[in-house]
């Protein structure tokens, strides 16, 4: 498994000129997952992403989670991460 996490202000994926997906502020995820990728891994991949402190608090310094702002998450499959 291979994951590429972007903090944004907003992100959208557009296929064909229509928006499939979109998030105001959050993270933007690059997912690449394997045959050889079990429940586990994705498991611990969710509790880690979750858990990541990344975002800022009201002093400026990066101690809050996804959870802590109640952001979004826009996931995007990603295969060619493993090209």
């Amino acid at each position: 498994m291979r994951v590429v996490i972007q903090r944004v202000s907003e992100a959208s994926v557009t296929i064909d000129g229509s928006i499939h997906g979109a998030i105001k502020k959050g993270l933007l995820i690059l997912l690449g997952i394997t045959h050889e990728d079990m429940q586990e891994d994705i498991n611990w991949l969710v509790n880690k992403i979750s858990g990541m402190r990344i975002f800022s608090d009201m002093d400026g310094k990066m101690n809050l989670s996804i959870q802590d702002i109640d952001g979004e998450i826009l996931v995007v499959s990603q295969f060619t991460l493993f090209a």
